[in-house]
């Protein structure tokens, strides 16, 4: 059994998004998945991205975003939805709201995220 308080979950830092690493390569011997919860400000963008060898569920709790997609595609999400991201499938998001988007990313296999982001809190 793992316990991972508080004080052991670190928070990527990258202009209006904070990422809480919950279970990251950092603070867990998990060999299954990394799960981080993010908050995006509002007119905040996570550019179009993928990841080569992990898959990434995200498990909208607040708010409403796009997501950007392959291809130039954008798909609205909002409080309430799941999506799921293929290894290798572009994605990212943008918050065109005006209230913060906040979603649960569970990435599998895991993967450490501090090279993607500017600082740590």
């Amino acid at each position: 059994m793992e316990l991972i308080k508080k004080d052991n979950i670190k928070i990527l830092l990258n202009p209006g998004i904070e990422s809480h690493q919950l279970i990251s390569p950092e603070n867990s011997s998990s060999e299954m998945a990394t799960i981080s919860r993010v908050r995006v400000s509002p007119g905040t963008r996570n550019e179009r991205h993928q990841h080569s060898a992990s898959e990434q569920i995200w498990i909208a709790f607040q708010g409403q975003g796009e997501l950007l997609l392959a291809d130039y595609r954008t798909q609205t999400i909002e409080a309430g939805d799941v999506v799921r991201f293929a290894i290798g499938e572009v994605h990212g998001l943008w918050n065109n709201s005006g209230d913060v988007f906040e979603y649960l990313a569970v990435t599998t296999p895991p993967i450490d995220f501090r090279a993607v982001y500017q600082g740590v809190k």
